[in-house]
Order: structure tokens, then sequence, then C-alpha cells
């Protein structure tokens, strides 16, 4: 990857934002011939918890659009995942999934940009956007004038402030996202990976997801409390004293669930946002709206942006003069974008209300599901029972 400190003077796309929607939508359209600016205020990407696994689903998308290799390099994959419900085994899912730290995908990414499309690292200090330029300034005092501005800046607020849009909570300090390593190694944990849902509404945990990430085992786990409050303290305190009493039926099989990390916490809020439909700038990813991540979908809904972006929208603006907000809003009234948007937004409501939900619909749904689950838990043991008589039957 090549480093720019002042950017090219004029392109067609500046993106502001090299994280994971900003980034490869950067590596697509100069891969199609785009001249892109790709500005950062960081030339390394710092560690941070975030995302860390995807499904075969995420992988598709990153397939579609010509990643799927530099992303499998980046990655930990994995086969087998062991079910556990109700404090008792429930299934076991051959699935293919792939696991990562978020700050080594995207510097990983970021080393795998074309040289046309070199990292500019700087802070966006002024921004002016209209129907036809729009200009950046940098705090070294580099100018970047471009057709189309792309904000791919995830939570940060800084150039969202500068266009004058403003981001809407839709629901304040919706769930919580813990993670730390275990001290077991992945050869002697016994299951490759292990899903673990919590097995009480009044605990607020919907559940933790444990899986190899390189030569070590990490744990995921999410529910619905606060980061200021008693518990989430107590958890960073005595994770391993809390682990083993929240889910005991797998305790075990995790060396009784012995932390070798700090633990990492994330609140997130679910938010979207107001007065962007407006000439030459443009809102992705995260910049556009948060969900929450316990569904597992985000990624999948950034990819959504960045794949209808660089293969319908973008090009087809860049074909006739002007950058005017009819032409952004065909991004914005995309239906395959607003599908991913508003299932995101849809599963990260029912996730919490059907962990947590205290409503009598909610409580009945937990009842129903809980039922069905148990006499699956008897089937299956009762079909094991029968497999193994019947070889004894034989031998009498």
């Amino acid at each position: 990857m090549s480093i720019s400190e002042a950017g090219p003077a004029q392109v067609d796309v500046a993106i502001v934002g090299a994280g994971m929607a900003g980034t490869t939508l950067a590596m697509l359209l100069g891969q199609a011939g785009c001249k892109v600016a790709l500005i950062d205020p960081h030339r390394v990407h710092h560690e941070e918890f975030r995302a860390e696994k995807i499904g075969m689903d995420q992988m598709l998308l990153f397939e579609k659009l010509g990643l799927d290799a530099t992303v499998k390099r980046l990655v930990t994959s994995t086969t087998d995942t062991y079910i556990f419900r109700l404090g008792q085994f429930f299934a076991h899912e051959k699935k293919a999934e792939f696991t990562f730290s978020y700050g080594a995908l995207i510097n990983g990414l970021r080393d795998a940009l074309p040289a046309q499309v070199p990292l500019t690292v700087g802070k966006v200090t002024e921004v002016s956007t209209g129907p036809d330029r729009q200009r950046l300034v940098l705090a070294d005092g580099a100018v970047i004038d471009a057709r189309l501005l792309v904000v791919a800046t995830g939570h940060g607020e800084a150039v969202r402030r500068a266009v004058g849009v403003e981001r809407i909570e839709q629901s304040k300090a919706h769930s919580l996202s813990m993670g730390f390593d275990l001290a077991i190694s992945p050869r002697d944990f016994g299951h490759q990976s292990v899903t673990c849902y919590s097995r009480r509404a009044a605990d607020r945990i919907a559940y933790i997801s444990i899986f190899p990430l390189g030569d070590k085992m990490r744990a995921n786990m999410f529910g619905y409390r606060q980061v200021a409050e008693p518990w989430t303290r107590a958890f960073r305190q005595e994770p391993q004293k809390m682990l083993c009493e929240l889910m005991p039926e797998i305790a075990a099989r995790c060396g009784n669930f012995e932390v070798a990390s700090p633990v990492e916490v994330r609140q997130i809020s679910l938010s979207t946002t107001q007065g962007h439909r407006r000439d030459g700038v443009i809102f992705i990813g995260d910049a556009f709206c948060t969900t929450c991540p316990t569904p597992g979908v985000g990624i999948g809904r950034v990819m959504t942006d960045v794949d209808q972006l660089h293969s319908v929208h973008i090009p087809r603006w860049l074909e006739t003069p002007g950058m005017a907000a009819d032409k952004i809003n065909a991004f914005y009234d995309d239906p395959v974008k607003v599908a991913a948007d508003e299932d995101g937004m849809r599963v990260s409501y029912y996730a919490k209300s059907i962990t947590a939900g205290t409503g009598l619909e909610w409580r009945a749904r937990r009842l129903r599901n809980n039922t069905a689950r148990r006499l699956m838990i008897i089937g299956r043991k009762v079909r094991h029972l029968g497999k193994r008589q019947a070889p004894m039957a034989n031998m009498q």
C-alpha cells in the first residue's frame, strides 16, 4: 500500500474513513478505474473490539466483490459449532464461519489497496459540498477536490457535523458486547467452536460464542445491560466466577472459563441519520445507521452498501455531469440497501425482545420456543439411548 501525505488535488471520489466500508469501496472503485482519495487520520488502524466473526453469507458477499481471497488470508476458518440451550447440549452444526481481529483485518485490507489508491493520512478540518464539486481541507493544509464525497467514518462525528447531518438515536444503550481471551488453547478446548444461550431471561444475556482465533480461544458475549451498572463492573472484575454461574453446563469444557485477557466492553445504541439527502455527499455503513451486533448482520449490511455503490450507483453518477441530490437519493432509495438496513434494525429489536422482553407476548414466545427445544432435546436423548441399546440386544 502506498501512502500520500497530501492526496491528489482532484479526484472522482473522496472517501473519508478507512474502516471496513471505506477501504473496500476505495479498493473496488480504484480497480474499476476511478480516481479515488481515501482519507483517514491514522496509517495503522488501532486495535478495537468490534465484529470478530462472520458467517458464510457475509463471505459470499466478499466473494461477489472479488475480495474473498484477500479476506481469507486474514481470518481463521471454522466448520463445527456445538450449540447449548437450556443448560444442555442442543445441536451440532456443520457450518463455515470466519473469525478475526477487527484491527488486523482492516490493516490487512489497507495493505491490499492497489497502488492507484493511496491512503491519505490526515484529518479533515473543513468540508464544503455542492451539486458539482466537494472540497475537503486537511489539517496540514492539503486540499482535495472531488465530484463525490463518501462519509464512511463509522461512529465518528466530526465530518458529520461539518456537513451538517444529524445522527438520531433510536434505542440508546441498546445492547452490550464483551470480548475476552480464554486461557485454554484450541487444541485442548475439546470442540472447535461453542455457542451457549442463556438459560434465564432475567440474566439479560443473549449468548456467548467461543471460537478459535489464530492460536487462542476467543469469547464474545452479547447481552442487554449497561456499561456503568454494577453487574458489568463485577463481570469485568471476576469474569470466570460469573461465567461459571451463568453457564455452568459448559464451564468444564472451557477449563472453567479461565480468562486470559482484560474484558473488552462495547455499548451499542441503534441510530439512523437525518438530513442526509443533499448534494454531493453520501453516508454509508455505520456512519448512516447503526444496528446491534447480537444478530450478526452488521458486516453484511455494510458490504451491501459497498456493493450497491460500486456496482450500480457511482458508475452511473460519474457518466453525467453534476452530483446533485436527485442522483444521491437513488442510493438511499435503492430497494436492496433499504431492505438490508430495515432487516438489520428489525432483527436488532427482535433479538433484544426475545431474549429479555418482559411483556406477556415475549414471555409467551420464550415459553413456546423453550418447550419445543426441550422436546427436541428429549427426542435426541431417546434416539441416542435406542442406538446404544440396539447393539446390546443383538449381542444377547
